[in-house]
C-alpha cells in the first residue's frame, strides 16, 4: 500500500469511528429493453401506464421507445437504492400486460436499423430537441447499438468528508469547489487506470444473437454457438467493446480527464467544431424535418462516451459543462456496469457497495496525471479485458510489467480490504468487507464472473442466446408481478403519471420560439463559458 493512501485511511479513520462525516450517497439508473413474448424488440409506444418520458422523474426512456430507463433518488444506503428500482420494476410489470422487460445488456432479436424506434418525446422544443438528436445518433452510428442497455451509478461524497479531508491535509490554498473537484479528477484517473477490474468482475455479455450484425459480417473474436447466436468464448463485455458503444471520431479527442479545465473546454470544442462526414449527412432538411441537431463532433455533450463522467446537476439555464464550470463537480456518473442477465433487477447491493469500495480506493490512492503514453496503455488493457478477460494467456501492462488479472487483482483487494474497513466504520456489520470476501474467489476462477456464468448456462442449456435470455425474462417476471409494492411508493408512482403528463403539457402550451431559433439560442450559449455571459440553454437535453 502507497504512504499516501495509508496515511489518508488512519487519518479518516478516527473521525468515522466517530461519525463525523456521512455515508456516499448514490443513485441508480438502469436501462432495460421491453420486448414482446417471442423476444423481439417491442415495437409498442413506451406505455401512457407509465406517465411522460419527457418529465417523469423516475421512469423514461433512453435511445429507443423500448429502452426503459429506470432513475432512482438519491440515497445513503445501497440497499434503499436497489428496493426503489425493484418497486419500479414491480410497478411497471402490472402494466406491461404481455411484454417483458430483457434482462441482458445486449439486445433481444432485432429486424434491422429500423426495427429499434426512436423515443419520441412530444412536440415541445425541449422534446424535438431529445428526439432530433437521437436521429443524429442514428445516422452517425446507426441504432442497433442504441438498443444495449445497462446500469448507470451515481455517486457522492457528502460535503463534510470533503471539509474533514481538505483540512486534514491542510489545504489551505484552494477553494473547497476547486478542492473537490480536483479530488474528484483524481478518483475518475485512477478509475481510468484499473476500470478493467470493473469489466472483468460485472462484464455479463459475452454473447449476442446475430440480428445484433445485420450485415452478416462477423468479428474474428465471435464464434457461433447454434444457428442464431454468437459467442466470444473469453470476452467479459461486448457491451463496452468495438461492438457495442463505441465514436472512432472521438477518439481523436483524447480526453484523460487531467482536469476539469481541460474536460470542459475539450468538450466545447467538439460540440462547436464541424466534422466533414456529418456535414456531408446534412443537418436541417427542409420544414419539421431534421435529421441531426448539427454537424460537429459532438452533437452535445452527452454524445461523448465514456466509461465515466464527472457531473453537477444543471440548471435549466446551463449545459452539462457549463454547471460544472460554474459550481465544480458534484458527483461522478460510472457507466461501464453490464446488467447480470442472473438478477432480476441487473444489479444488487453486493455490487453497489464493491463499486463504492473501489470508488473510494481510487479517490485516496495517488493519482498523477495521465501522459499520452499512459492513456493508450489504459485504453489497450481495457480492450483486452473486455475482449479476453477470461483468457488464462491474458497479460495486462502495469508501468511496464505484464501482470495477469489474478495477480494484479489481488493486490488491489488487498488495499481495497483497508479501505472497506473504513467505510464499514460507518456502518451496522461489515458489508463492504462482506461484498469483497464474496468477489475474491472470482479473481482466480473466472468461471464464477457473470460473463462465465453466462457462457456456462448457454452451453448447459443448449439454446439460443435469445431462448435462454427469454426464459429468464419470463421467470422474473412472474416473480416480480406477484411482489406488492410499497404502499406509499405506489401512490407516489400512481400520481406521477398523471402529474408527469401534466407538465408535459404545460412545457408544450408554454412555447414561443420557433425549433429553429431555440436550437440557435441554445448552441450559442453552449459554445460561452458559464462566467462570460447569461444563458438561453434549457437544460441538459439528452
Amino acid at each position: 500500500m502507497s504512504e499516501l493512501l495509508s496515511t489518508r485511511i488512519q487519518g479518516l479513520s478516527g473521525p468515522a469511528s466517530h461519525g463525523q462525516f456521512s455515508r456516499l450517497r448514490r443513485g441508480i439508473e438502469k436501462e432495460g429493453l421491453r420486448v414482446d413474448n417471442q423476444g423481439r424488440i417491442a415495437q409498442t409506444p413506451h406505455p401512457s401506464a407509465f406517465g411522460s418520458k419527457l418529465t417523469h422523474p423516475h421512469v423514461t426512456t433512453d435511445y429507443s421507445e423500448a429502452l426503459l430507463e429506470y432513475i432512482t433518488p438519491v440515497y445513503s444506503r445501497p440497499e434503499d437504492a436497489v428496493e426503489f428500482v425493484a418497486d419500479l420494476h414491480r410497478f411497471s410489470y402490472r402494466r406491461l400486460n404481455a411484454e417483458l422487460i430483457w434482462p441482458a445488456s445486449m439486445p433481444a432479436r432485432l429486424d434491422g436499423n429500423d426495427s429499434v424506434p426512436i423515443a419520441d418525446y412530444g412536440s415541445s422544443n425541449v422534446g424535438r430537441m431529445k428526439h432530433v438528436y437521437r436521429k443524429g445518433l442514428d445516422v452517425r452510428y446507426g441504432r442497433i447499438m442504441q438498443s444495449i442497455a445497462g446500469v448507470h451509478y451515481n455517486v457522492s461524497l457528502p460535503d463534510d468528508f470533503w471539509l474533514l479531508l481538505k483540512e486534514m491535509e491542510g489545504d489551505q490554498s484552494s477553494s473547497m469547489q476547486d478542492y473537490r473537484s480536483a479530488r474528484y479528477f483524481d478518483l475518475i484517473r485512477n478509475f481510468r487506470r484499473h476500470s478493467w477490474l470493473l469489466l472483468y468482475l460485472f462484464g455479463a455479455s459475452p454473447a449476442v444473437d446475430r440480428s445484433f450484425l445485420p450485415d452478416g459480417r462477423v468479428p474474428d473474436n465471435l464464434h457461433a454457438h447454434g444457428d442464431e447466436t454468437l459467442v466470444a468464448p473469453y470476452a467479459t463485455s461486448l457491451r463496452m467493446s468495438d461492438l457495442g458503444y463505441q465514436n472512432k471520431v472521438q477518439e481523436q479527442l483524447k480526453i484523460c480527464f487531467n482536469s476539469l479545465s481541460n474536460y470542459v473546454n475539450t468538450l466545447r470544442h467538439a460540440i462547436s467544431t464541424s466534422w466533414a462526414d456529418y456535414a456531408a449527412m446534412g443537418v436541417h432538411l427542409g420544414g419539421n424535418d431534421w435529421q441531426q441537431l448539427n454537424d460537429n463532433i459532438l452533437q452535445i455533450e452527452n454524445e461523448y462516451y465514456s466509461d465515466i463522467r464527472p457531473k453537477r446537476v444543471a440548471r435549466h439555464d446551463e449545459t452539462p459543462s457549463q454547471a460544472l464550470e460554474a459550481r465544480g463537480v458534484e458527483y461522478i456518473e460510472v457507466r461501464c456496469l453490464d446488467l447480470d442477465p442472473f438478477d432480476p433487477l441487473g444489479f444488487d447491493a453486493t455490487r453497489s457497495r464493491f463499486v463504492d469500495t473501489f470508488l473510494m480506493w481510487c479517490l485516496l490512492s495517488e493519482s498523477p496525471w495521465i501522459s499520452d503514453e499512459e492513456c493508450e496503455h489504459l485504453d489497450d488493457n481495457r480492450r483486452l479485458v473486455v475482449s479476453r478477460g477470461r483468457d488464462p494467456e491474458l497479460r495486462l501492462d502495469h508501468h511496464g510489467r505484464k501482470r495477469t488479472i489474478a495477480e494484479w487483482g489481488h493486490d488491489i483487494f488487498a488495499e481495497l480490504r483497508e479501505v472497506a474497513t473504513l467505510l464499514d466504520r460507518l456502518e451496522e456489520g461489515a458489508p463492504h468487507a462482506e461484498a469483497l470476501a464474496e468477489l475474491t474467489p472470482w479473481l482466480d476462477e473466472p468461471g464464477l464472473t457473470p460473463s462465465g456464468r453466462l457462457l456456462s448456462w448457454l452451453e448447459g442449456q443448449g439454446e439460443e442466446f435469445v431462448e435462454a435470455t427469454l426464459a429468464l425474462a419470463r421467470e422474473q417476471a412472474a416473480s416480480l408481478r406477484e411482489e406488492a409494492v410499497e404502499p406509499a411508493r405506489a401512490a407516489l408512482f400512481e400520481q406521477l403519471v398523471s402529474t408527469s403528463f401534466h407538465q408535459q403539457s404545460e412545457i408544450e402550451a408554454g412555447e414561443t420560439q420557433s425549433f429553429a431559433d431555440f436550437l440557435a439560442d441554445y448552441f450559442t450559449s453552449a459554445r460561452e463559458s458559464r462566467a462570460a455571459s447569461p444563458l438561453q440553454a434549457t437544460g441538459d437535453p439528452s
